[in-house]
This record gives C-alpha cells, sequence and structure tokens, in this order.
C-alpha cells in the first residue's frame, strides 16, 4: 500500500472543492438568468428568453470547461455533476443585470398579472359556492283574487304558488314553446353552452344592447334555486359551476320542471301553474298553445311583459314565441298563424283599479283574521263597483274644485248597506301618495256629530223632539259652550235644536242625562274609541274614525245595534267547499221603536231646514248630521238613505285649520253628489264597470246615448284644436260638457280621428258628435282625454268618475 502524502495532488481535496464552488457558482447564473424570463407570456417573450438563456449559458461555458479540466486532472469525473451543499460566492455584476429589452418585464405583467387574478377570483367563486337550493324563496303571502260583490274579478294580492308540475303533468307545448324561446340547445348542451353566449355577445353587440341573454335554463334554474340576482362576475361564475353540477345530478325532464315550477312569471306569479291561474283561470295542464306561448314569453321580463300591465307586449312578445316554435319544428307556420289570430281573455284584470287598494288593504287583514288555511284563495268581498268608481269621483271632484281655496288636503267615505256591508270605501285622496286610510285608521274629533248620542240619551229618558230648551249662555264648572255664530236663539224645541246644531243646548242635555249616559249610547252603537268623560264630549271633543262613526249612524236605521261592517260574502280555495261563509246576520238588541222614531225625524230635519240642507236629494227621503271641530280643523257629514248610510270627512293630515269649511259645506255636497248618482246604480240602471287600465275599452254607447240627428248637423272629418274642440268644413265645433286638453292629448285625438268622419248636432254653444255611432265626447272623457264640466250631462260626469278611478289618461298623475 502506497501512502498519499499532502503535497500530491488532490490527495487532500482542495482541488477537488474548488472545482465544485465554480460548478456551483455556474449553475447559480444560470438558474438566475432562466428565473428572470419565467413569468414572461407571449411568443416574442419567448424567443426573447431563449436568446438570453443560450447567452447566459455562453457566459458560464468557460467556467464549466475549466471545472471539467481540473475534476478530470485529479480522478474525479463525476464530481462536476455532484450536489453542492457549499454556500457560493456572488456571480459576477455584469452577470446579474436585467434583460436588454426591459419592456418584456412590463408586457409580461401585463399580460400575466390579469390571468392571475382571475384565476384567483375563480377559485374564490368556487370555495364560496352555495349549496344547491340554498337560495329557494320561500312560500310567500298566499295569494287573494278579490272578487266584487257581483262576482266580477277585480283586484289580486300576495304570490300565487299554484300547483307544482312534475314530469307527467308538464304540457308538451309549454315546454316546447320555453325551449324554444329561453334555449333551444337545451336537450345537447351540458348545462353551458358556449356557442349560444357567443350568439347572445354578438347580437347584443351588433344589436347596440343588451337583446338576448346567454344563460341557459340550466343557469337559469342555478340562480333562481341558489343564487341572488345580483348581476356581478361572481355570481356569472358561481351560475355555471352550479348548473354543471345540476347536469351532472338531474335529467333534463327534471331540469325543465323544476324551473318551471320556480320561475317568475309577473303579477304576484311564481311558477307556470300559478300564472296559468293567475292571467287565464285554468291550470297549466288546460294551456292552450297560445297561451302557452305568452306565458314562455314572460319569463324574460315578467314585470314588463305581464299581461295585466302591458297586454300588447305580452302579446308581441308571443308572437315571437310561437315563430320560434316554428324554427325549432314544434309547430308548423299554419299551427302558428292559428295561434296569433285565436282571442286571448284574461280571467283577472289587468290592473288593480288603484282607488280601491284602501278597501283591499282592510279586506286583506280581515281574510287574515277569517281562515288559516294555505294556499291560493278567492275572495267574494262586498265591494260595489260602481259605488267605488262614483265616490273617487265625486270626492276627487270636489277637492280639485274647492279644495286650494279652501285649504282642504285630504278627504274620505265611506258608504255602507243597512246591515253593514261596505259598499264603497276611499280612504284618502291618492294611495299611490299616501296608503294611510283616512276611514279607517284616522282618529279626529267629532264636533257636533257626537251630538247623535247625546239626543239618543236624552230620548231614551223622556225627552222628545218638541221639548223645549233656552238657548242661552251657559257654564258647567269652568266650562263654557259657544255657539258656532256667536249668538244666542232663546227657547227652541230640541228638533230645531239638532237641525241647527245648536251647541248650548246640546251641553244642557249631557249635564241632564249625565256623560255616562252618552258614553253608553256611543258603545251601544259601536265606538270603541277612548270617550273621555268630561262635559265637552257632549260636543265631539273625544277622537273617533269615520267607519266606527257610520256605524253608528247605522244603527239608528236598522233593526238591531251594533252594525258589524264587513267585507267578506264567502272565501273559497282549491277545493268545492267553501272556507268561510258569512253567517246569516244576528240581530243585534233592537232598540226602541219610539226613540229610533224620534231620532230619525231630527236628522231628516238637519237635511230639512238646518245645516245639512246641502245634501238634499229631490225624491228621496235623507237624514243626516254635520260635524265640524274647534278651528275648522275636521269637518264631517254623515246621511242616511233607505238604502245607504254614507259618511264623508274632510280635513287635512296635519291638523291644519281649513278656510272656515264647515260639515255643511264640502262634506255635504259630496254626499249630495255621491247619493243622487248612486240612486241610478241601485235601481238598476248601471254605469259602465271600470275597464281594468283600458285593456278592454269600454264602448261610449253603453254611457250616453248617440244624438239624434236634427237640422243643421254637420257631417265630415275633423281638424283637431284641443280635445273638447274640433274644426269641421271651416266651422268650429264645441263638444257639449267638455273641457279640452292640448298637447299631447290633443295630438293623440288627432291620429285617432285620422280620416275618419264624425257627425254632430246640437245647439251652437256646444254639440254631441258621434263616431262610429258612437258618443265621441264619452270616448274621450272616458279614456281621459278632457275633464267634463261643471254643467256636462251626467253621463259624461260618470265617463270622468270612471278615468279618474283608472288613473286614464291626464289623470295618471293627477293630484
Amino acid at each position: 500500500m502506497t501512502a498519499q502524502g499532502p503535497d500530491r495532488p488532490g490527495e487532500d481535496g482542495t482541488e477537488t472543492r474548488a472545482a465544485a464552488r465554480e460548478a456551483a457558482r455556474a449553475a447559480a447564473l444560470l438558474a438566475r438568468q432562466l428565473g428572470r424570463l419565467a413569468g414572461s407570456a407571449g411568443r416574442s417573450v419567448w424567443r426573447s428568453g431563449t436568446a438570453a438563456a443560450r447567452g447566459a449559458a455562453r457566459e458560464a461555458a468557460p467556467v464549466l470547461a475549466r471545472t471539467r479540466t481540473r475534476l478530470r486532472a485529479t480522478g474525479h469525473r463525476d464530481a462536476a455533476a455532484a450536489p453542492v451543499a457549499e454556500t457560493v460566492p456572488q456571480a459576477p455584476r455584469r452577470s446579474t443585470r436585467l434583460p436588454r429589452r426591459p419592456w418584456l418585464l412590463g408586457l409580461a405583467v401585463l399580460v400575466g398579472l390579469p390571468l392571475v387574478i382571475l384565476a384567483g377570483y375563480v377559485f374564490a367563486a368556487f370555495a364560496t359556492l352555495p349549496p344547491l337550493g340554498g337560495a329557494a324563496p320561500e312560500a310567500g303571502q298566499r295569494a287573494l283574487v278579490v272578487e266584487a260583490e257581483s262576482g266580477r274579478s277585480f283586484a289580486t294580492r300576495g304570490a300565487f304558488q299554484g300547483e307544482r308540475l312534475t314530469e307527467k303533468t308538464l304540457p308538451p307545448r309549454l315546454a316546447q314553446a320555453i325551449v324554444a324561446i329561453e334555449d333551444r340547445r337545451f336537450y345537447s348542451h351540458w348545462g353551458i353552452d358556449l356557442r349560444g353566449m357567443a350568439r347572445a355577445v354578438w347580437r347584443n353587440a351588433t344589436g347596440g344592447g343588451v337583446r338576448e341573454g346567454g344563460s341557459t335554463i340550466t343557469q337559469q334554474y342555478a340562480r333562481l334555486t341558489s343564487l341572488t340576482q345580483e348581476k356581478t362576475l361572481k355570481r356569472k361564475i358561481q351560475e355555471a359551476f352550479l348548473a354543471l353540477r345540476l347536469e351532472s345530478t338531474l335529467s333534463k325532464p327534471e331540469i325543465l320542471v323544476g324551473y318551471l315550477n320556480t320561475a317568475y312569471f309577473g303579477a304576484g306569479a311564481y311558477g307556470a301553474d300559478a300564472a296559468a291561474r293567475r292571467y287565464f283561470g285554468h291550470g297549466a295542464e288546460g294551456l292552450t298553445l297560445p297561451e302557452a306561448a305568452m306565458l314562455a314569453g314572460l319569463v324574460r321580463a315578467p314585470s314588463q311583459l305581464a299581461p295585466t300591465r302591458n297586454f300588447g307586449g305580452a302579446k308581441e312578445r308571443a308572437d315571437l314565441v310561437l315563430q320560434a316554435m316554428v324554427e325549432t319544428g314544434a309547430i308548423s307556420q299554419a299551427e302558428a298563424d292559428k295561434a296569433r289570430a285565436a282571442k286571448l281573455t284574461l280571467h283577472t284584470p289587468p290592473e288593480t283599479p288603484p282607488g280601491t287598494n284602501y278597501f283591499l288593504d282592510a279586506l286583506q287583514g280581515e281574510v287574515k283574521r277569517l281562515t288559516e288555511a294555505a294556499g291560493d284563495v278567492t275572495v267574494r268581498s262586498t265591494l260595489n263597483l260602481e259605488l267605488q268608481s262614483l265616490a273617487e269621483g265625486v270626492l276627487a271632484r270636489r277637492l280639485d274644485a274647492e279644495g286650494g281655496k279652501k285649504k282642504v288636503g285630504q278627504g274620505a267615505l265611506v258608504a255602507l248597506a243597512p246591515d253593514g256591508a261596505i259598499l264603497a270605501m276611499v280612504g284618502g285622496r291618492d294611495y299611490e301618495d299616501s296608503q294611510f286610510n283616512r276611514a279607517t285608521q284616522a282618529k279626529r274629533q267629532a264636533g257636533s256629530l257626537f251630538k247623535l248620542f247625546v239626543y239618543l240619551a236624552a230620548y231614551g229618558k223622556g225627552f222628545t223632539p218638541d221639548s223645549v230648551l233656552v238657548d242661552r249662555p251657559t257654564q258647567i264648572g269652568e266650562w263654557e259652550p259657544q255657539n258656532a255664530n256667536n249668538r244666542f236663539r232663546g227657547a227652541l224645541p230640541l228638533r230645531s235644536a239638532f237641525a241647527l246644531s245648536v251647541n248650548t243646548i246640546a251641553a244642557q242635555l249631557g249635564e241632564e242625562v249625565g256623560i255616562a249616559s252618552v258614553i253608553a249610547e256611543a258603545r251601544r252603537l259601536g265606538v270603541q274609541s277612548d270617550l273621555p268623560e268630561v262635559p265637552s264630549l257632549a260636543l265631539g271633543s273625544a277622537d273617533v274614525s269615520l267607519l266606527e262613526m257610520t256605524r253608528a249612524f247605522a244603527g239608528v236605521l236598522g233593526p238591531g245595534v251594533p252594525v258589524e261592517p264587513y267585507l267578506v260574502r264567502t272565501i273559497r280555495g282549491s277545493g268545492p267547499q267553501a272556507l268561510y261563509q258569512r253567517p246569516a246576520p244576528k240581530a243585534g238588541s233592537p232598540m226602541d221603536s219610539q226613540v229610533q222614531s224620534m231620532m230619525l225625524d231630527s236628522l231628516q230635519a238637519v237635511v230639512e231646514s238646518g245645516t245639512g240642507k246641502a245634501a238634499r236629494v229631490g225624491g228621496l227621503a235623507v237624514g243626516g248630521k254635520t260635524g265640524t271641530s274647534q278651528d275648522f280643523r275636521d269637518a264631517w257629514f254623515i246621511g242616511l238613505t233607505p238604502d245607504m248610510i254614507v259618511g264623508v270627512w274632510v280635513g287635512n293630515d296635519d291638523n291644519a285649520p281649513m278656510n272656515k269649511v264647515t260639515g255643511g259645506d264640502i262634506p255635504a255636497r259630496v254626499f249630495h253628489d255621491f247619493v243622487e248618482r248612486a240612486q241610478k246604480v241601485l235601481k238598476g240602471r248601471k254605469r259602465p264597470a271600470p275597464s281594468a287600465a283600458r285593456a278592454e275599452p269600454v264602448p261610449a254607447s253603453a254611457v250616453a246615448p248617440a244624438p239624434s240627428p236634427a237640422t243643421g248637423e254637420v257631417r265630415g272629418v275633423p281638424e283637431v284644436v284641443d280635445t273638447g274642440t274640433l274644426t269641421i268644413r271651416g266651422r268650429t265645433v264645441h263638444l257639449l260638457g267638455v273641457v279640452g286638453e292640448g298637447g299631447a292629448l290633443a295630438r293623440q285625438l288627432a291620429r285617432y280621428l285620422r280620416r275618419r268622419e264624425v257627425v254632430c248636432s246640437g245647439e251652437p254653444a256646444g254639440l254631441r258628435c258621434r263616431l262610429d255611432g258612437d258618443d265621441l265626447a264619452a270616448l274621450i272623457v272616458t279614456a281621459g282625454g278632457a275633464r267634463a264640466s261643471e254643467d256636462a250631462p251626467s253621463d259624461l260626469i260618470e265617463a270622468e268618475d270612471q278615468a279618474r278611478a283608472e288613473r286614464a289618461g291626464l289623470w295618471q298623475r293627477e293630484r
């Protein structure tokens, strides 16, 4: 064995370590150069990076060559390839410089950073993916279909749920229609339709706006049941993930049925069956081809296209659906043409008449109290649509004419049948401005209206209408009541004192019979508000509602007290048995017939010779009582006829004083206007029912008779000056009873009359004109194109009331 000394080359490993260090230094240099190029993207960046890498390799080549030579000399052939764990010195400064083209690094960042952010966003969306069905809406408030007393449906409330469809009950035509218009490749794609998305992007870009969506039915179903409706990139990504999951767990028919059971079809209808019942009066299994096409067209924009709001738009969309079904081969062109020509009739009115919402608010609470049964229900109410429209019109007309001058901002009206059925209810001037119901919710001082209970208590204790008391200065404790005119009339029979609303005599009677007895009479007739036992209560210092006071007056007319106001006659569900049927009314405790007769006599005296003269109606027995609170803050009139009890209140919501308005002023006049014209309705001469937002215009021949031909009639194609004035063959024609409007309404009338002949006859001051046999003035006023003048014939006034009630034409936002 030969011993090796330290002076032999390689024997002590010094040169080996030096070679290893040089190899490590070269490897580190090469790694740094390549690392700087790793994040670049694009073909040009790759090419440049490759060239730089080659340059780095050339720089490192001499070092590597020297290392290999020295290792061979020492006998270590593989040392250069061995891993090096030692710390290597820093590479020469020149080898660490950035690439010669620094803009390439910026380009790499611009391209790569958004990709990294997008990848992170997609990962975050996936990580927060909600479970399928996690956002499925809970069953909302059950839907009410409300019928008037005549049986006509006029309003809906709540969300319609209907019956859930299954694969067996899914109407084939509805399935074909929804696939044709929403997702033609539904049965071939896997949840996401890239072709459909590209088509939608192209059509939206070339069409100048969003004209088509790119979501498949599966994506829409995922959104409806698991996601919110917010329009964000995160939601779209999650929608795509969930669509893929749905396609892997459900069959195509299951997805389609689920979608149709969940989609919103407008007007409170969720699900296809609910929509079919809402719009057409039957379940989805009975849908015809035109009906199925209309429903399929709604899901894209249900609120905008709901046929109850926009029947024309819904029909146009249905025609597009039919054409799409032809293009997909679901139906023939002949079938599509036949479906387009078919007449579609809505089961319920296009829009709830705005003024009836006060009544509907009260009815909804009553239905909840009467039955808690689940599911959609149909309610037969007590509302008389003709009287309701009339009530809204007469109150609005009076407030429009006199409210500004007399500082009256609000009013309310309630009409009861003798048994308590609420025939009409107006809770304010405009429901859209204020949903506060001044007929049921407002509590205001009744003023002299409260004297009803004082005189009932007095008549019950032996006084009669002929009993005499003295109108004189009166003091009860520290209270000194005053008369409205600050004068005293001396001795008066109670009939006259009541008719003239003498305060001092009412205060004396209250003290005589006792305020406790007055309160007892008010309670017996149904007043439930707090009634303080103070002397001033005799003059109506307590706050009460219009409905409870009208109810109390009804007790004087009826066979028993108290009279119970009610709004619901029957409630029906999906089954054959009624959920609620109003029982036969139980007779309340009878009022003493002699007291009742004396009270009715006193009430009639108010209208015949007292403060309520403005309420007189020719040929009709009317009784009533006026009421005015302190500083003219409230004015009331409640009147009785053989058929109705009508209460009217006017005032201001902020309790501001009016301009000396008393109960015998605007309230009594509103009562007169309403009752005079209501008699025609109650006696069988039906006014045209509200046409539900003009979906099916009422023929003018039903509103007014056509004028008979007269000598000197004018015939020809008219030119429109305004909606009440025409020019025919150089002659100016003023339509009788019409206050014309210019501007857009006049232009609309001109388009309507273009090239159509009218025939006019009558007095020169005002003519009645006919268009195709219908009265032109009635057509214009009913459509809201003009106002009726103060001296207009009654048919035109009624036509204006109808237009007001429906918010037609100029009444759309009239205040």
